[in-house]
């Protein structure tokens, strides 16, 4: 299953976007992230560290909204875009006379050992991952026993309305097709996650324009649909797509603004000691098994 990849995500795509995305948090991520930093006030027990996965893109705004939950867990800050990384480190980065830098909650970057965090916090990238079941297993691996994953994505009623706009018109699908938040939690458990627990709800954003509702697209993303638009479209079709979005998006409900929904989908899932099943030979990693004696026994 690890190996098996989305039906609707070209992978050069996606390489060629997580290479040259905007090195900017989106405004929707940060609103996103927001929310879900609001959830953690439902975790009992605070991380002695944790990791941010892509923070840039995933919302720096958010990122000091979690370190000051947690200001005495160290924070391991993995950047997996190196285009990204230097704008991560002079936003986040304590300078070198501040004394936090060396004390409790100091920063460190780069990938996280494995078992070496207790949260995993990445907002905002799972759905336009070409490998998703590869990348919720280095999360797994990252993750100490008992620690958590927490995480949001786009779900499958993302910009429908602009899908409907495409479908009308003849043209290739407007984007690729976003996972729905059961199989998330099938992946999880898959990935050796427990509990896992999905929450889901719709923003809808308004634009008055059509040529600002599309420069917010770009910034959030890009089609990685195997059939999309195989090459540049001129002016002309440019023209035709703003005309047709302005009679067609246009919501009576925002004042005649042009209205798309984004379904947001949440999701924790914590971390267990592993178990070996009985029988006559089983092989288990030295980590595992440290974990396991650090639990008391083999559970069955």
């Amino acid at each position: 299953m690890s190996s098996e990849r989305p039906p609707t995500i070209d992978p050069v795509a996606a390489a060629r976007w997580h290479a040259a995305a905007p090195a900017a948090s989106p405004w929707l991520h940060e609103e996103v992230a927001r929310r879900m930093e609001d959830r953690l006030q439902w975790i009992r027990q605070a991380p002695a560290s944790w990791c941010h996965w892509d923070p840039v893109r995933g919302g720096l705004q958010a990122h000091a909204l979690v370190s000051a939950r947690y200001p005495t867990a160290r924070c391991q800050l993995y950047e997996t875009s190196a285009h990204c990384e230097p704008v991560a480190r002079q936003a986040l980065a304590k300078p070198w006379w501040n004394p936090a830098r060396w004390g409790a909650g100091a920063l460190q970057m780069g990938p996280p050992a494995d078992a070496s965090v207790q949260m995993l916090w990445s907002n905002m990238a799972l759905h336009m991952a070409a490998d998703p079941q590869d990348l919720i297993g280095r999360w797994h691996r990252a993750l100490a026993v008992d620690g958590y994953l927490m995480f949001s994505c786009l779900g499958p009623d993302t910009l429908r309305e602009l899908h409907g706009v495409y479908a009308a018109m003849g043209w290739p699908p407007a984007g690729h097709a976003f996972t729905d938040m059961h199989d998330w939690g099938d992946m999880l458990v898959h990935a050796g996650f427990a509990e896992p627990v999905m929450d889901m709800e719709r923003i809808t954003l308004t634009f008055a324009t059509p040529e600002r509702l599309v420069q917010e697209l770009r910034e959030l993303g890009a089609n990685l649909h195997p059939d999309r638009f195989p090459s540049l479209r001129g002016r002309r079709w440019r023209d035709k797509l703003y005309q047709v979005l302005s009679e067609r998006l246009a919501d009576p409900g925002h004042e005649g603004q042009l209205a798309l929904t984004f379904e947001i989908i949440y999701g924790h899932a914590f971390k267990p000691a592993p178990r070996v099943r009985v029988s006559s030979s089983s092989a288990v990693s030295l980590q595992d098994m440290r974990a396991m004696l650090r639990k008391g026994g083999t559970e069955n």
